[in-house]
């Protein structure tokens, strides 16, 4: 998880709080303007967004998307502070519905997390042909829990979150993502997904790796010797799926993922999927098979009736087509 931000509040009456947070130039920099008066100014780094008397949360990150944001209309604050491991704010949107956010960045709204959730978590328990055992790493939302045990296979999963503050408060806010952790084959691990990972060796079918973006901390996530510890904790045949970042904003971190992950697994892959509010309307998965005979871009199982009926993005035709990237983007990473 990403390192917790500088925070400034300035707390009068709840309809008129006013929560800046701010970083330097290279962190993660948020600004939630909730005043009613617009007429009201304060000299930040990135001025609020006013619609007479609107309230609008944006979202700004110098580093990994320089020169553009996400701005949502606000509603209502549901909770903000701050965790151990990061600041946390909750709130009810106009037109997304309800939003996690996590040291500023946007992590689920109701009205398209399903598009990062299906993909992350059936492209690869598709891919494989009998998934029993599975870990998540991060998803403290629920969300992947909640694709993950659709599939009557799975004997068992594990989440493990080394904060135990976004899973509470996941489970109060948003029901529509922590059902998932109901199931009675989930696990729940509060802690290192580093140490859980190394005290497991050769365990899981699937490993999944819903984390923040590459900043701070969250760095080591997106490195070679994450891969490799995760390598090392999967069964013969195991297969792993991770966030791989946009392709619009981060080739070269792509680039470079796809070639360490090229020489440690038998076969790596690199799907997509569009979200509205995640940077650009696009994230990519990294995809990595300890068998090189392994086709994530050919399901070998698909839905059964049931399951499908639950589904609101992915299917055995949107499957095929994450792999398909606009040429531009294949150039990029792949023949450059």
């Amino acid at each position: 998880k990403c390192k917790p931000l500088t925070t400034t509040r300035t707390l009068t009456q709840f309809d008129q709080l006013f929560l800046d947070i701010i970083s330097d130039s290279s962190a993660k920099v948020a600004h939630l303007d909730l005043f009613k008066d617009t007429s009201f100014t304060k000299s930040v780094k990135m001025d609020a967004l006013k619609s007479n008397s609107s309230k609008w949360f944006s979202e700004v990150q110098a580093e990994m998307w320089p020169g553009q944001c996400m701005s949502l209309e606000v509603e209502e604050v549901l909770y903000e502070g701050k965790s151990k491991f990061q600041d946390i704010i909750l709130f009810k949107s106009k037109t997304y519905g309800r939003v996690l956010v996590l040291d500023g960045v946007i992590q689920v709204t109701e009205r398209d997390e399903f598009s990062y959730q299906e993909m992350l978590a059936h492209l690869p328990l598709f891919a494989h042909p009998n998934p029993e055992k599975v870990l998540v790493i991060g998803g403290g939302d629920g969300g992947i829990l909640r694709e993950v045990t659709k599939h009557e296979c799975v004997k068992s999963v594990t989440l493990c979150d080394i904060d135990g503050d976004v899973i509470e408060l996941s489970k109060k806010f948003l029901p529509f993502t922590a059902c998932g952790y109901d199931d009675p084959r989930v696990t729940t691990h509060v802690g290192d997904g580093f140490k859980f990972m190394a005290e497991h060796e050769g365990e899981f079918d699937v490993i999944i790796t819903d984390s923040s973006d590459p900043v701070g901390p969250a760095q080591m996530l997106f490195e070679e010797s994450y891969y490799q510890l995760m390598k090392k904790a999967l069964r013969a045949g195991g297969v792993i799926a991770s966030q791989g970042e946009c392709a619009w904003l981060h080739k070269d971190l792509i680039s470079g993922m796809l070639q360490f992950c090229g020489k440690n697994f038998g076969v790596t892959d690199y799907g997509y999927t569009c979200i509205p509010t995640y940077p650009s309307g696009q994230i990519g998965f990294m995809l990595c098979g300890l068998d090189a005979k392994t086709d994530f871009r050919t399901p070998c199982r698909k839905p059964s009736e049931k399951m499908a009926e639950s589904l609101r993005y992915y299917s055995t035709a949107m499957h095929r087509a994450a792999f398909v990237l606009p040429r531009q983007v294949e150039q990029q990473l792949y023949l450059e």
